[in-house]
């Protein structure tokens, strides 16, 4: 699904990212000490600040240090990966550096309460689903899109025919997404880097979807027709 140069990119050394953290902690603490509105989308706003250094003013991600684009995402879904990312459910896997990254920006949100906590993601997510969506240019090479279309059939039972996605099964909009990022989760998934954990039931019902690709190839295939969508 990557090449090695996006490989290369999203396993930055082990200083690297660890001082990459470091600046967006103290992006969030500089952002605290601010008065924060108390609710809403402009809450969500100001905190988003936080998530700037790596996902960008505009939610467009950055390839170099494995942060997708989330500009648009549906509420529900990142409000998901957030609370997974904070109770370790995703991001605990030694091969996930990004997921390991993303779980004390998650954290940051935590406030004096649960529910201070709940309502930070919430006020976030809020904003980030707002944002207007992109159309990520794809980096991928060697995919099918035609071969693509016959793979992807597993993948609309959940996530439908269109990529749109379907919230009562919590699958997510496919569309508007990097196909390096789709590429790197089903490479996860399939690997069991991303889902394993019990707690993680929908990702657990994904792990099975992905191992139906039976390699690279089909990987790329499937990603390449999504970008068709």
């Amino acid at each position: 699904m990557q090449d090695d140069r996006h490989v290369k990119m999203s396993k930055p050394s082990s200083l690297g990212w660890m001082s990459l953290a470091a600046v967006m902690m103290l992006t969030g603490l500089a952002t605290g000490c601010r008065e924060t509105p108390k609710t809403g989308v402009v809450r969500g706003e100001v905190l988003y600040k936080r998530c700037v250094p790596c996902h960008g003013e505009d939610g467009a991600g950055n390839p170099e240090n494995g942060s997708p684009a989330i500009a648009g995402m549906s509420m529900w879904y990142v409000e998901a990966q957030l609370h997974k990312f904070r109770a370790g459910w995703r991001g605990g896997h030694v091969s996930d550096i990004a997921g390991l990254r993303m779980r004390p920006m998650a954290n940051s949100l935590s406030g004096a309460t649960p529910k201070i906590s709940d309502d930070n993601i919430k006020a976030v997510t809020a904003y980030v689903s707002k944002m207007p969506k992109l159309d990520p240019a794809p980096v991928l090479e060697g995919g099918d899109p035609v071969a693509g279309e016959k793979l992807f059939a597993v993948c609309s039972t959940c996530h439908g025919a269109d990529a749109k996605g379907d919230l009562s099964k919590g699958a997510p909009n496919l569309t508007h997404t990097n196909d390096w990022y789709l590429a790197t989760q089903l490479k996860n998934f399939k690997a069991g880097i991303r889902g394993g954990n019990p707690a993680d039931t929908i990702g657990a019902q994904m792990m099975p979807m992905a191992g139906t690709l039976k390699d690279e190839q089909a990987i790329k295939d499937v990603v390449a027709y999504i970008q068709t969508l």
